[in-house]
C-alpha cells in the first residue's frame, strides 16, 4: 500500500468515526469509488489495517477527552461499590451499560457475517435515511439534561450505537439522533457520544488483535495511518464540539443525502 493511500485512510478513519457521516461507510466507499485494492482476498490483512486505524482513532479521542474520563473514572472509584450510584458515578454507570447491548450486536453480526459493506446499495440507503432522521431528531425541543437519563435512555443509545455496525448508518450519527430525539443539548449529546464510543472502539480493536498479523514490509502504511487516525480523530471531536454549540447538523445531512443519491446514480448508471 503506499504511504498516500495510507495517510487517506487514516484521515478518512479519523474524521468520519465522530462525525455523523459513517466511518465504515466511507472506508467501503473508498476502495469502491478509486477502484484501490490492496488486500486482495486477505481478509485477515484488511482487518488487521482496520485494527490499527481504530486504535489511532481512539488515541486521539481519549487524549481530547482525557479530562472527562479522569472525571468518571475517580467517581467511580470514590464510589466504590458503597450505596446507590449518584452524581458522575451514576453517569459513569450508565455510559457503560451502553456497551451492553451494542456489545451484543457486535457478537451477533460477526456470528452471522464477515462483512456488512459488501452491498454499497444498502450503504447509500442508509447513508440517506439515517441522515433524514437525525434531521427530524435535531429539531426536537431540549428539555433533558445528562443528569436526567436512566437505564431505558442508556439501552436505547446502546442500540442505537449497535446499529453502526451497518456501514451508512453511522455510529455518531445514530446515537446522536436518540440522543437529541430524547431531548439532550447538542454539545452535551455529541459528548456523551463520543464517551460511549470509546470503550466500543476499544472492544472492538481487542476482539480482533487477537487475528492481528501485521505482514513484512506492511508496518509503515500501517504507523502512517495510526497517527494520521489518531490526529484527524482528535481534530474531528475538537471541531464538532466547537461546531455544534452554535449550528444544526443540517450540513452532514445535505452531505449524507448528496453522498448517498451519487452512490446510487453510479450504481444505476453503471459508471461504477
Amino acid at each position: 500500500m503506499p504511504l498516500l493511500h495510507a495517510v487517506v485512510y487514516g484521515i478518512v478513519q479519523g474524521v468520519t468515526e465522530f462525525l455523523p457521516v459513517s466511518s465504515s461507510g466511507h472506508l467501503a466507499l473508498l476502495p469502491w469509488l478509486f477502484d484501490w485494492d490492496h488486500f486482495g482476498d486477505d481478509q485477515a490483512l484488511e482487518n488487521a489495517f482496520d485494527v490499527a486505524l481504530h486504535v489511532g482513532t481512539l488515541l486521539g479521542a481519549a487524549w481530547y477527552l482525557r479530562a472527562d474520563i479522569a472525571r468518571y473514572t475517580t467517581a467511580v472509584l470514590r464510589w466504590g461499590g458503597r450505596g446507590p450510584l449518584t452524581g458522575d458515578a451514576r453517569i459513569a454507570g450508565l455510559l457503560a451499560l451502553t456497551a451492553v447491548p451494542t456489545g451484543l450486536m457486535g457478537v451477533a453480526v460477526l456470528a452471522f457475517t464477515d462483512d456488512l459493506g459488501d452491498r454499497t446499495w444498502l450503504v447509500a440507503t442508509a447513508l440517506i435515511v439515517f441522515g433524514a432522521l437525525l434531521w427530524w431528531a435535531d429539531r426536537r425541543p431540549v428539555d433533558q439534561r445528562i443528569g436526567d437519563l436512566g437505564v431505558r435512555h442508556a439501552v436505547a443509545l446502546g442500540v442505537a450505537q449497535g446499529l453502526a455496525f451497518q456501514p451508512g448508518v453511522s455510529r455518531s450519527g445514530a446515537t446522536l439522533t436518540v440522543a437529541r430525539g430524547i431531548g439532550l443539548e447538542r454539545t452535551e449529546a455529541a459528548r456523551l457520544v463520543f464517551l460511549m464510543s470509546l470503550p466500543v472502539i476499544a472492544g472492538a480493536g481487542i476482539v480482533k488483535a487477537f487475528d492481528v498479523e501485521v505482514p513484512a514490509g506492511w508496518w509503515p502504511p500501517f504507523l502512517v495511518g495510526v497517527a494520521a487516525a489518531a490526529v484527524s480523530g482528535w481534530l474531528a471531536v475538537h471541531w464538532l464540539l466547537r461546531l455544534v454549540a452554535h449550528r444544526r447538523f443540517d450540513g452532514f445531512v445535505v452531505y449524507r443525502v448528496l453522498l448517498g443519491a451519487a452512490v446510487l446514480g453510479l450504481l444505476a448508471t453503471g459508471v461504477r
